[in-house]
């Protein structure tokens, strides 16, 4: 009866766990982009942008994971050294093109919805977004990842992902992680 008694108690902790697990993440994500916006409002040089914006991202967003799946299988045959660059490149291209997209000044109008937990330790944060008149739907995944750590962003149901995955992975397939490496070198020297 006892261990019935035990059985029937981690199953009801279970939900529990989730849902702080959901609030917890949701919590987190809000207080990422509240973070976000006040650093662009102080920031009046919209070129100085992604500078004054990497510290707060790195803090919030898991570089290394989207790096790595970014690349896909390939990442495995990265050394540890070719992984570091990758990861410098890949976090600062996409800290530039989420710095292109402010104004600082101007906020979105963020509703946050519900959020799911696909898989223990990992959350999806549903948005919808109005940004100058335009209505976006964003989905924030999330993992435990030191902390509750931003691993993709799915915009209009286009995976930040999987759309560079389909670059990368083309790029790795021609020549290695030396081709991907020289890809993104190449994506970040181009001007803004």
């Amino acid at each position: 009866m006892t261990l019935r008694l035990l059985f029937t108690s981690l199953l009801a902790a279970s939900p529990l766990a989730v849902s702080a697990q959901l609030v917890d993440a949701q919590t987190r994500l809000k207080s990422a982009v509240t973070e976000v916006l006040s650093v662009a409002d102080r920031t009046a040089n919209r070129s100085a942008l992604p500078e004054s914006l990497r510290p707060v991202l790195q803090k919030h967003v898991s570089f290394e994971t989207m790096t790595k799946r970014a690349v896909g299988p390939g990442w495995r045959q990265f050394t540890g050294a070719q992984q570091q660059q990758a990861t410098h490149l890949f976090s600062t291209l996409i800290i530039r093109s989420y710095s292109n997209k402010f104004t600082p000044g101007e906020h979105p109008a963020i509703t946050y919805k519900a959020a799911v937990s696909p898989a223990d330790g990992r959350v999806d944060v549903p948005t919808n977004m109005v940004y100058k008149g335009s209505h976006y739907t964003v989905v924030y995944r999330m993992e435990q990842v030191q902390g509750w750590r931003i691993t993709d962003v799915v915009i209009e149901g286009v995976s930040l992902i999987a759309n560079y995955r389909s670059q990368l992975d083309a790029q790795f397939k021609k020549g290695g992680a030396n081709a991907v490496i020289s890809s993104l070198t190449q994506s970040v020297s181009r001007p803004q």
